[in-house]
């Protein structure tokens, strides 16, 4: 099997790179593609360096899967070209997400939606969003779902190697040479993620409200979220209040978590995203049945944004192709 990679040399791209090694991912060879700027550099991967080479419209012929992470415009620009040539794109960026003929897919929730790709593109929800409706599928499994409102606490390495790069810099007393953030993030919280519309939600936060009613296939889902940058590298946390339409008691609670698929539900401790970076499932905990409104509860979810929140559930849908 052929792979390519766009983005190879971004944080995502990298880890993709880790995540396929990491799977054994029967990958024959590698075509590793970024911005001209970085071509020529060489990367690692399955036991053996693969050059990194500029993206073109000829480097997609004979791949059988295309795994894209270098944002929305290139995504639009080069995913359709890679698909004509034969390959599956699975693509990381928000390009494709809402389009109706493309899947949103989670594996463990919604995975038999990528069988039916008729453009050739597989999109990857939201990091946020992944780790999110992992935990309110097992509740929607058990009791079914009403409204969810949520607080997420997002990584810098959301904003990729720049963010990363702002952090560190501000953490030694420097000005970022450049940084995505609106603001210092060293100490500091930014309830700004993406562009701000007029009726003042951010882009981030209508991302999570219509994928995740997308990928649970539950249109009118009353889903609202309050999306927040934290001085974190790693790792995103969020906070979520979940309205059932049936009472579950905790036993019922945990046996639902206990039975989703790449889900760990933490009782003697709550997850941290420290813990929790470096690893590919989602971790919930800190659950509390609420005390005054009924059917409702309270959760905290954590899962690492690089991997399972990005490169580590793409890798999962190429693994459900078919070609594995």
């Amino acid at each position: 099997m052929r792979v390519a990679v766009l983005g190879a040399t971004g944080a995502v791209g990298r880890t993709m790179l880790s995540v396929l090694e990491e799977r054994c991912f029967p990958a024959d060879e590698l075509v590793l593609l970024a911005s001209e700027r970085s071509a020529g550099a060489r990367l690692r991967c399955l036991d053996r360096e693969w050059p990194v080479q500029a993206v073109s419209a000829r480097a997609f012929e004979n791949c059988d899967v295309a795994l894209f992470s270098a944002g929305g415009s290139r995504s639009r620009e080069w995913a359709p070209l890679a698909a004509d040539a034969g390959a599956i794109v699975i693509d990381n960026s928000s390009a494709w997400r809402m389009d109706p003929e493309v899947p949103l897919v989670v594996p463990e929730v919604n995975g038999a939606r990528a069988a039916a790709a008729p453009k050739g593109i597989i999109a990857n929800p939201n990091c946020a969003t992944i780790q999110l409706v992992v935990a309110l599928e097992a509740l929607r499994r058990a009791g079914g779902l009403q409204r969810v409102v949520v607080t997420t606490l997002q990584s810098v390495s959301g904003a990729g190697h720049k963010g990363l790069a702002a952090l560190e810099a501000e953490l030694r007393d420097q000005t970022p040479t450049e940084t995505p953030f609106v603001a210092r993030i060293a100490h500091n919280v930014l309830p700004y993620i993406g562009p701000r519309a007029r009726d003042g939600w951010n882009e981030e936060e209508e991302k999570i409200r219509l994928e995740t009613r997308k990928i649970l296939e539950l249109p009118e889902l009353p889903v609202s979220a309050t999306c927040v940058r934290v001085p974190v590298r790693v790792g995103h946390s969020i906070s979520a209040t979940v309205e059932l339409e049936r009472g579950l008691d905790m036993q019922q609670i945990a046996s639902a978590f206990d039975a989703m698929p790449g889900l760990v539900f933490c009782r003697q401790s709550d997850p941290l995203p420290v813990n929790a970076a470096g690893q590919d499932d989602v971790y919930v905990g800190h659950v509390r049945i609420d005390h005054d409104v009924p059917n409702t509860l309270h959760m905290w979810v954590v899962g690492d944004n690089l991997r399972k929140g990005a490169a580590t559930n793409a890798v999962q849908i190429a693994e459900t192709l078919g070609h594995v």
